[in-house]
């Protein structure tokens, strides 16, 4: 439910009442509980529009408002501020409603679009290192979300498998192994390998360049090579994915080759706008503002990145017809996609009404605040770091004994992969982040373990309870009242993480819901005796809703739940 916008609706009633005709401002939640559910500051931006004293409008709107159905109280507090108490009774019918709802009371959104979003994008000459891991689980986040609120998602992996360097690697591939089935096992060694061959042997390094050649001109059997290279390359990048729970197929790779045949046409297009100018041989665009012209075509004839990205965002705002496109990629690369994003609304290959976004995002640093190496300064292969979470999360399950050896490797594997990926989407996404072992196999704290063990516990609470669930709802003390109220607010978190393409308000809405849950379980007894029956099924339904919106939340975020810990 879309409970901010119902307050508004609210207010916006009052104003109608009162004769303001202006546009009232959105109400924000209260920053304490004194100050009721919800507040109105917008009488303060409204005093000099209507010459009246801030206080003089907030009385206005007082005096008009509906107290029948949502809001039961308001009070006017300091120079005009409207504080608004929620109605405990519709409260409780409206978690009733979400409880028997599978989709929580969130509902899917009335004007859905169609949404591509790119993330990932390993490059087919290496295996996937930890610089790979943001990108991958923030756009997988986004994709989960966007699917949730009934968007038409298009999940992207724009891999890199075209340039000079894969004729090399082909050459090596046909000298070495050509099924790729041994050398292929560690790509990075293999990739060493060709290259120091490429610089020893200047015969390989002349037939390594004719096969780039080759491969560009469509030859069968380099084509077949690298191919086979690809398909190799890519299973490594399947392995990753499966580890993290990732949604990414085959069917979702967009590779850069895929728009290799129409690259010619951009650059004709382009042409034809009359928005080319030969610098030094190439092919440039100088856009108004930038000192430095966005290069589309080398003088050699060769193409550049600017010009596939150009390309990706001709297909996919006219052929997949996407109104928002979301690149997920490092804030490093913010200066490029800004100018790709211009030249592709200026030349027409984007109408304006597609949305386009740089999701950015910081780099991944160790505990000395330095760039994620290994001991020897080389690059983490994610798959180590992956499998390294799931040996550690042993360590944190706390019961071994009550568990069997594969329901211990499970367990860990939901641990261990759950505390790397929620230790990355809590923070905020263009912020650099310390990656601490400790810190995220805690249970204290916004932490992935904390959130597993939270909905564990209310878990075991229905174990004990092991009885059938009856009867209503009842908001009975201030605890319920805010429990209840911040079940409501899942849509609006859910909506502004969306829009702004930040995982972790989903996260810090998590922390603070299990948290409130677990003041409100040791305040307000459950199955304690001497609680009545009527309270005892209320907070009962109060405790499954909370669960499955932990559950939700962790679901989206690609992180799954355990029964018990």
């Amino acid at each position: 439910m879309k409970l901010k916008s119902q307050i508004n609706d609210v207010i916006k009633n009052a104003f109608v009442k009162a004769g303001i005709e202006h546009e009232p401002m959105s109400v924000t939640e209260a920053t304490k509980p004194e100050f009721g559910d919800y507040q109105f500051n917008g009488a303060m931006a409204l005093a000099k529009r209507l010459g009246k004293n801030p206080r003089q409008i907030a009385e206005m709107i007082m005096e008009n408002l509906d107290f029948s159905g949502i809001v039961v109280k308001a009070q006017i507090a300091g120079p005009g501020f409207l504080n608004l108490w929620i109605n405990p009774l519709w409260i409780a019918q409206q978690v009733q409603l979400a409880l028997h709802d599978e989709r929580l009371g969130v509902s899917k959104r009335e004007n859905p679009i169609k949404v591509v979003v790119d993330y990932s994008g390993p490059n087919m000459a290496k295996q996937m290192h930890v610089g790979h891991l943001r990108s991958t689980i923030i756009g997988d986040t986004l994709a989960n979300l966007l699917t949730f609120l009934g968007d038409e998602v298009i999940r992207q992996n724009h891999i890199g498998d075209w340039g000079t360097q894969f004729g090399m690697l082909i050459a090596y591939l046909e000298e070495t192994d050509e099924d790729g089935s041994g050398s292929l096992k560690d790509l990075e060694q293999f990739y060493k390998d060709a290259k120091e061959r490429f610089d020893a042997d200047e015969a390989f390094a002349d037939k390594a360049r004719e096969y780039v050649v080759k491969i560009q001109s469509g030859d069968e059997h380099c084509l077949k090579l690298w191919q086979k290279f690809i398909d190799i390359s890519l299973r490594h990048c399947e392995d990753v994915y499966d580890k993290l729970c990732v949604k990414l197929t085959r069917d979702d790779v967009k590779a850069e080759s895929f728009y290799n045949k129409d690259l010619p046409e951009v650059i004709e297009e382009l042409l034809e706008k009359n928005m080319l100018t030969k610098s030094d041989g190439a092919q440039c665009i100088f856009l108004e503002g930038e000192e430095i012209p966005v290069i589309v075509q080398k003088g050699d004839g060769g193409y550049l990145y600017a010009t596939t990205d150009l390309a990706a965002l001709r297909y996919r705002a006219n052929v997949l017809e996407a109104k928002r496109i979301a690149y997920v990629v490092d804030a490093r690369q913010g200066g490029h996609f800004k100018q790709v994003f211009k030249v592709a609304k200026e030349s027409g290959f984007v109408p304006e009404d597609v949305k386009l976004e740089h999701i950015a995002f910081g780099t991944m640093m160790d505990k000395n605040g330095k760039p994620f190496k290994t001991r020897d300064g080389g690059t983490v292969k994610l798959i180590d770091l992956l499998d390294e979470a799931v040996v550690k999360a042993k360590g944190a399950i706390k019961d071994k004994e009550g568990y069997s050896k594969e329901e211990v490797e499970a367990l860990a594997k939901i641990i261990g992969i759950g505390a790397v990926k929620y230790a990355d989407l809590a923070i905020n996404r263009e912020s650099n982040y310390i990656f601490n072992w400790d810190k995220m196999l805690s249970f204290d704290g916004n932490t992935s373990l904390y959130m597993q063990y939270a909905y564990a516990r209310i878990q075991s609470i229905f174990r004990k309870f092991n009885g059938e669930i009856k009867g209503d709802i009842v908001i009975g003390d201030a605890l319920e009242h805010r429990l209840s109220v911040m079940l409501l607010r899942f849509e609006d978190m859910l909506e502004s993480a969306a829009d702004n393409a930040t995982p972790n308000q989903i996260t810090a809405y998590l922390y603070d819901l299990a948290t409130l849950f677990m003041r409100f379980y040791e305040h307000n007894p459950i199955l304690k005796e001497g609680v009545d029956e009527k309270t005892k099924m209320s907070r009962l339904q109060l405790a499954d809703l909370t669960a499955k919106t932990i559950k939700q939340g962790l679901d989206i975020l690609g992180i799954e739940v355990v029964d018990r810990l």
